[in-house]
């Protein structure tokens, strides 16, 4: 019976569970916490390799786009689980990946925010109120589904220190001044737990390349700037090839302050974002055979590399 059910929606302490459960049933994977939000949630990571090779793939940075989550899990179980009977996932070995590859993965950036958007914050808990509070600054934006921001009304991927007075030069012209359910990037880069963690670790794993999850639009973005970050191109299309997604410009209001754009910044390594899906966030879950079907390639590519 599978550990990671993709016939419900998730949330942080479902995430909890799975990452607890497939550490329990595959003692070679490994997890710890990279912080608490300020609503004490944890944001666990789960690790599968030991190859010298280093990659990060987060999902969730989005509070309603929490499809993505379930898409790492699901890699992260499969992955054990064909290390365990010596078969192979996508087109490669998985065990000889394993020993080749180490996979680092941060299945829910945001599971303050998460929780908000599946419900498991309700109405009458104070943690409810108070981002409804927030959201009446903007009524245009359904609530709670239009939400993507952390609990404190922060975009955490509008938090990363690579151009980031562009992005708030941006979202500021666009109405996004203040706290609320999308696209207030704060009040200064990595001032919010979750995206300073991030950062921290991905500071001290030092990866070869980062996959960032998000939804939707079938879409991979590869650039940030005019940086040319040797091989990035390459491997981008032949994740676009093998997934039938489309290797695209990064739209000019959505180009900064992303995690994606500080990693390729910082590292001048390849980062990728990945649009999952196709429709209004949050995605049903009956997309999801879809976008994981379509994202395993991206993935063992990504851990692969060129």
């Amino acid at each position: 019976m599978a550990i990671v059910r993709t016939d419900m929606p998730i949330t942080s302490a479902e995430n909890e569970r799975v990452i607890g459960a497939l550490v329990q049933a595959y003692p070679f994977m490994r997890t710890e916490v990279l912080a608490n939000t300020v609503y004490q949630r944890p944001i666990p990571t789960l690790v599968i390799g030991n190859g010298s090779r280093k990659v990060i793939f987060s999902a969730a940075h989005h509070a309603n786009e929490w499809i993505t989550s379930l898409v790492l899990l699901r890699f992260a179980e499969e992955f054990a689980q064909k290390i365990v009977s010596g078969g192979r996932i996508y087109n490669q070995d998985a065990r000889d990946l394993a020993e080749r590859v180490t996979v680092y993965l941060v299945p829910m950036v945001d599971p303050d925010g998460v929780d908000l958007v599946v419900g498991a914050i309700g109405e009458g808990d104070i943690q409810y109120d108070l981002a409804k509070r927030l959201a009446e600054n903007y009524p245009g934006i359904p609530f709670p589904d239009g939400w993507k921001a952390n609990l404190l009304g922060v975009d955490l991927n509008l938090q990363y220190p690579a151009l980031w007075l562009q992005a708030r030069e941006i979202k500021f012209a666009q109405g996004y001044i203040q706290p609320g359910p999308r696209d207030y990037v704060g009040r200064a880069p990595l001032n919010q737990v979750e995206s300073r963690a991030l950062a921290e670790y991905t500071r001290y794993i030092d990866p070869d390349l980062i996959l960032a999850y998000h939804s939707q639009g079938k879409e991979i973005y590869w650039q940030f700037q005019d940086i040319q970050v040797p091989g990035a191109e390459a491997l981008g299309r032949k994740m676009a090839d093998a997934s039938g997604y489309t290797l695209a410009d990064v739209p000019y209001a959505s180009g900064f302050a992303g995690y994606k754009d500080w990693f390729i910044q910082e590292f001048r390594r390849p980062g990728y974002t990945i649009e999952v899906g196709q429709g209004v966030n949050p995605l049903p879950l009956s997309q999801f055979d879809e976008i994981y079907r379509d994202n395993l390639p991206i993935l063992v590519l990504g851990a692969e590399g060129l």
